[in-house]
């Protein structure tokens, strides 16, 4: 099998089959089609199919005119049956890893997925998971369910291993294709077989270490660092704050060590997909072995409870120009949990729009990048334009997100008030209604 699958890779013989396609799933189901590998990507939404096979893109970092030239080449096709599976020597599982009501992993859609793969799977084919998830995903849930529902064996009749997505929406250097990889597969041959198809796709390093579950775990520590640093600077911010000194001249003036230190910044929360969900998978499955992660859950503690914190703030300012919260108008902008970006997933500002509105507030929101949201079923409308008008009928401005196509200049001269939570106030000359988290 070994021998076969590299020498099928050599003569881009590989068909490739992709199981969902949102912000993981269509640019590597893009890459591998574009190094001339025949691609099939699977989703559950009609939509999403019907736009790849459209040659209509719906991702910020797949060029447009890449996924129709590879539609109309019939280098990419997509399907909502999972009948596929049986033409495809490779498949990649990238489908949602979120959190259930209760804060604990949910695998639903990585379980659910496994079992139709399994119906179908045939011998000689690679299976990876690159859905992030908890150490020990891959041996103890995946390859049973493979090897019961297809009656095959792991290592014998197909190879199983974990690759963790690396996605950061916007970033203008790192993409799919030059971003490192990491791959770990149940045995050695599965590891080099992987890590060998992933090498004919991608322009990046491919490091390959001894099992799936050093890869599950090396996932989560990359996103845990991040919660963790961003914690400190949370709760640092807050400290700062009470003795009246600035954490962004703080930070600004420590990343001047050339080592030693990586800056980060305070904002209103955690966003996106990974940052703010991964840390949860590895205290659950730390408690498993009667292990507290307790430096992890407090930097958790602190991040969560940044949006009300940040409302806490503006009920100050608020106070300070004689006004209650209670019926105030404020407008909140940028619900994005990144700047320059139209991803919203856990975005922090959300967050800081429920909390405002907890206590009375009658909030709306201006967001270039997304006109609309839908968060609990419900969709919530921004407003249509940013105008020195619009602006100066709010009692309070929050900035939650740093979008460079925002006019804040013009905000600043013609709010009440302005409190900015992400410092994109930093250049401006006049200050005097501005207040920095």
């Amino acid at each position: 099998m070994k021998q076969l699958l590299l020498d099928k890779i050599a003569r881009k013989e590989i068909i490739c089959g992709v199981v969902g396609l949102g912000y993981v799933g269509l640019p590597l189901a893009v890459e591998k089609a574009k190094a001339g590998f025949k691609t099939i990507g699977f989703d559950v939404q009609k939509s999403k199919v019907d736009s790849v096979n459209s040659g209509h893109n719906y991702i910020g970092d797949v060029v447009d005119t890449d996924l129709e030239k590879l539609v109309k080449e019939g280098k990419l096709s997509a399907t909502s049956d999972f009948s596929f599976i049986k033409e495809v020597d490779f498949v990649a599982i990238c489908v949602p890893t979120p959190l259930d009501s209760h804060q604990e992993p949910d695998i639903s859609y990585v379980k659910s997925s496994a079992e139709a793969i399994s119906k179908y799977l045939t011998k000689n084919t690679m299976v990876v998971l690159e859905s992030t998830t908890y150490p020990g995903t891959t041996e103890e849930l995946i390859k049973p369910i493979l090897e019961e529902g297809s009656g095959l064996k792991c290592g014998k009749d197909f190879y199983l291993g974990f690759s963790p997505e690396r996605v950061d929406p916007g970033n203008l250097i790192y993409k799919t294709k030059n971003t490192p990889k990491v791959v770990g597969g149940i045995g050695k041959d599965a590891t080099e077989v992987i890590a060998t198809m992933y090498r004919a796709v991608l322009e990046s390093d491919i490091q390959e270490v001894s099992s799936p579950a050093v890869a599950e775990m090396e996932k989560i520590l990359e996103n845990t660092y991040r919660n963790i640093n961003i914690g400190l600077i949370n709760e640092l911010g807050r400290l700062c704050h009470k003795m009246g000194i600035s954490v962004w001249e703080v930070v600004d003036a420590a990343k001047t060590k050339p080592y030693g230190f990586q800056a980060f910044y305070p904002g209103p929360g955690l966003g996106g997909h990974c940052i703010p969900l991964d840390p949860y998978y590895l205290t659950w499955k730390a408690r498993e072995y009667g292990f507290h992660t307790t430096l992890i859950e407090n930097s958790m503690v602190i991040n969560d409870g940044q949006p009300a914190y940040c409302v806490e703030r503006a009920m100050h300012i608020l106070n300070r120009h004689k006004k209650a919260i209670n019926g105030a108008k404020v407008l909140v902008l940028g619900v994005a949990y990144k700047q320059d970006i139209d991803d919203y997933r856990e975005s922090p500002a959300i967050r800081v729009i429920e909390e405002l509105e907890k206590v009375g507030a009658n909030v709306d929101f201006y967001d270039p990048w997304i006109p609309k949201y839908k968060e609990h079923g419900v969709f919530r409308e921004g407003i249509k334009a940013l105008t020195p008008e619009t602006v100066a009928e709010y009692d309070l401005v929050m900035v939650t997100t740093a979008h460079t196509n925002v006019d804040y200049d013009m905000v600043q001269k013609n709010a009440k008030a302005v409190f900015d939570t992400k410092n994109v106030t930093k250049a401006l000359g006049a200050k005097d209604n501005i207040e920095v988290l």
